[in-house]
């Protein structure tokens, strides 16, 4: 079922958005379904290629053009199939003034290594989620309890966060059980 069939099908009375034209901008949200990249990444490689420099209007939306788009489509392939680093792709930009060119060579078996090992550390640093635990400090409510001196609501909370620290000690063990 198509996407415009299915919103049919949700609201009769919606209309099928229409295609935008090939020169217009696209949100981040457009460019990270077109490209399969995560938005995230696409906001970490603005801060390692001064080349993507996408339009931001009020509250900090992105909008990319056309160029942005190629040049990011070049930079996952590099990245992704090709197999360079993300200082072999900011090499290539500088040797290239600022442009990748179609014809780069592959990567050397060093640069290729130096390629899995960034994604292996890149892996490694991201947080595990906690369920139910997404803050690191006190949270806010935790804080403003005990400002006031509310004592039975701020032992509640200790009571809920302490279950949780119980459910994740239990998911760990039972994690380790899988492992060993």
């Amino acid at each position: 079922m198509s996407h415009e069939s299915h919103a049919e099908t949700l609201d009769p009375g919606a209309r099928p958005r229409p295609k935008k034209a090939p020169n217009a901008f696209r949100t981040i949200s457009e460019v990270a379904d077109d490209l399969h990249i995560p938005q995230h990444v696409l906001r970490f490689w603005e801060t390692k290629f001064p080349q993507v420099q996408p339009l931001k209007r009020g509250g900090g939306r992105r909008y990319y053009r056309p160029d942005d788009i190629v040049l990011l489509r070049r930079i996952a392939d590099l990245l992704y199939t090709q197999g360079y680093t993300i200082k072999g792709v900011q090499r290539l930009l500088r040797e290239g003034g600022g442009q990748l060119s179609d014809d780069i060579p592959p990567p050397t078996a060093d640069e290729r290594a130096a390629a899995e090992a960034e994604k292996a550390g890149l892996a490694a640093q991201e947080p595990l989620p906690i369920p139910g635990l997404e803050l690191v400090s006190p949270p806010a409510v935790v804080v403003q309890l005990a400002r006031i001196g509310q004592r039975p609501k701020l032992e509640v909370e200790n009571e809920r966060l302490r279950g949780l620290l119980r459910e994740l000690v239990a998911e760990v063990r039972e994690l380790r059980k899988l492992v060993e």
